[in-house]
């Protein structure tokens, strides 16, 4: 049941039967207030007109109404405009009967709506670091949150395979490289890549400083530096498939691969499609073609290709080199072409931090000049806050990154010291007390980044985020192990609670029972906002407040069979709903701890 609905339809009833005919009055149900008693407020103020009496005697008259004719809602009372209304425990027993009767509980019926969400989207010239993670758990849980949502999901990844910093890295290797592979030094393959990109930049701030001492400004030095010359000159004979520099590319490329998919199996994260810019730009330059024949865009004296948006408040953008060589714009228009042409989507999310907000208001604006209005407008950029540490901001040129393989180990390594301290590993195995703290190293990781809104740039504590108090993943996790654990305990002791509860709720029960009829609506909230933040706010709630209740209340002691009963079927459907909340985080819970 859907109580909102529910009591929408009694209220009007009431309003009917009070005031006469519906004037289409928009009717206000909300939760009520923790401060005040009452399940659901009803807001009085748009039927006064029909009323012609106070808010208060509206009020009144409404509750007396319903109190006497619903036999659901068992009381009420009156703050000033608003009506609060209490169900009573009959009520909340059959709710809760419906969330244990329903296997897809939280889960939406089909939309019949194709939604393609990308992340990741990672360059070829470096590892993954803290912020690809962000990008990755916030593109993979709202993937997750989507789908329960009855949307048929399309999970992308846009690898940035081809461009000058690709071939900075190409380029490094082939000067001082001596002919290293991931083999022959042991490194992963997306490590070794990113260790010339870093190479190429120590190589060209020493040619900077160079020219520079020769008399050259700075602008003139970066363009003539000779390590900055010839990475320009390896693009261009790359988009001409020179075979040296294109075997080079696909030798390099293929080292990073491999590294890439070992980190995103550590994370848990997968995709549908990969699509490759080195495959999309050729269909962006064609587009950039057919927009300079409509006259969308125009030629520069220099060969270039730019847009003029001054108009709509922007300003020129560049969407072709003088030399030919194409832009991220250009590619970016090629993917968006294809994707919707392959998938016909009713929706494309592109998950991209907030400093590309610009590049995405760009992208949809030259995509509907150039007559693609019609899905152009079903273009959201998930924007999302940098990820930042207590010593400042990551730079991935001076290899000053927090690197995602070493943060992934050492979330592990912490979790299991700090499980161990506190003696969630005893009597767990080497190979449980592994799975334990990889399973809460990266709950740790996951729930610290996904419980704080996308918009926000958050300060990253790894330690912090172990906790096992708190609004953390291993408090949420603990949870979880510690309501296995009196199910396994009573299952022992031979505890049949298959069969319907016949005891009275508590009013901390029927409080559990609110949480657990809460869920559906934080899965909409959560998808409709694409944030996961509201799924982590929700479960974090429940397990704290099954905590707290666990605390004062006897679960498996209770002496009233019933009672016992009815408490054991609660705790599990509690787990059941962290279980599930949790897995659209892309946090696994443990079943022991």
């Amino acid at each position: 049941m859907n109580i909102e609905t529910f009591l929408s339809e009694a209220v009007r009833r009431a309003a009917e039967a009070l005031y006469g005919p519906s004037e289409g009055e928009p009717l206000q149900i909300q939760k009520t207030r923790r401060e005040f008693e009452g399940d659901y407020t009803l807001v009085v103020f748009p039927l006064l007109r029909r009323s012609r009496k106070s808010p208060e005697a509206t009020a009144a008259e409404i509750g007396e109404w319903l109190t006497a004719n619903v036999p659901e809602i068992e009381a009420f009372n009156v703050i000033k405009g608003f009506l609060n209304l209490s169900f009573g425990g009959s009520f909340w027993a059959a709710r809760f009967a419906e969330v244990a009767a329903d296997p897809e509980f939280g889960q939406a019926a089909p939309s019949g709506r194709t939604v393609m969400i990308e992340y990741s989207s990672p360059n070829t010239n470096k590892p993954l670091h803290l912020g690809h993670i962000r990008n990755n758990l916030l593109g993979y849980s709202v993937a997750q949150i989507l789908a329960a949502n009855g949307h048929k999901v399309i999970k992308a990844n846009l690898v940035n395979d081809r461009g000058i910093h690709i071939c900075k890295s190409m380029l490094a290797w082939k000067l001082y490289g001596n002919g290293e592979t991931p083999a022959s030094s042991g490194m992963k393959g997306d490590h070794l890549v990113g260790k010339y990109y870093v190479e190429f930049d120590k190589h060209y701030k020493a040619q900077i400083k160079e020219l520079m001492a020769q008399g050259l400004s700075e602008d003139e030095a970066k363009k003539q530096a000779p390590v900055m010359l010839e990475a320009q000159e390896m693009l261009r004979k790359w988009e001409a498939k020179d075979p040296e520099v294109y075997s080079l590319w696909e030798t390099m490329n293929g080292w990073v691969y491999e590294g890439f998919d070992v980190t995103y199996k550590a994370l848990g994260v997968d995709f549908d499609k990969v699509y490759y810019e080195s495959q999309t730009y050729l269909l962006g330059k064609s587009l950039v073609e057919e927009g300079l024949k409509k006259g969308v865009f125009y030629r520069r004296d220099d060969n270039s290709v730019w847009i003029d948006l001054t108009a709509d408040g922007l300003d020129e953008k560049l969407l072709l080199r003088g030399d030919g060589t194409s832009v991220y714009m250009t590619q970016d228009l090629g993917t968006a072409f294809r994707r919707f042409e392959d998938n016909k989507l009713d929706d494309m999310i592109y998950v991209v931090g907030n400093e590309q907000n610009y590049h995405f208001q760009v992208l949809k604006l030259v995509l509907k000049k150039l007559g693609y209005a019609d899905w152009s407008d079903h273009i959201t950029h998930l924007s999302y806050g940098m990820v930042e540490l207590p010593e400042g901001k990551m730079k991935s040129r001076e290899g000053t990154v927090v690197d995602a393989d070493d943060l992934i180990a050492d979330m592990v390594a912490t979790a299991r010291e700090m499980s161990a301290e506190l003696g969630k590993l005893d009597g767990c195995s080497d190979a449980e007390a592994d799975a334990v703290s990889t399973m809460v190293g990266l709950g740790a990781l996951k729930y610290f980044i996904l419980k704080v809104d996308p918009k926000k740039t958050m300060l990253f504590d790894p330690r912090e985020s172990i906790d096992f108090n708190g609004n953390t993943g291993p408090f949420i996790q603990y949870t979880h192990a510690r309501i296995r654990s009196v199910l396994r305990k009573a299952a022992e002791a031979g505890i049949d609670f298959r069969q319907p509860a016949q005891a009275e709720f508590l009013p901390e029960e029927i409080g559990l029972v609110k949480m657990l009829t809460d869920y559906p609506a934080a899965v909409k909230a959560a998808g409709d906002n694409f944030a996961p933040s509201i799924i982590g706010a929700y479960v974090y709630e429940l397990a704290k407040q099954f905590n707290g209740y666990y605390h004062d209340h006897s679960i498996l002691k209770e002496e009233n069979a019933a009672v016992r009963c009815m408490r054991l079927q609660l705790a599990a459907q509690v787990a059941r709903v962290i279980r599930s909340g949790m897995r659209l985080l892309g946090i696994d819970v443990p079943e022991r701890m």
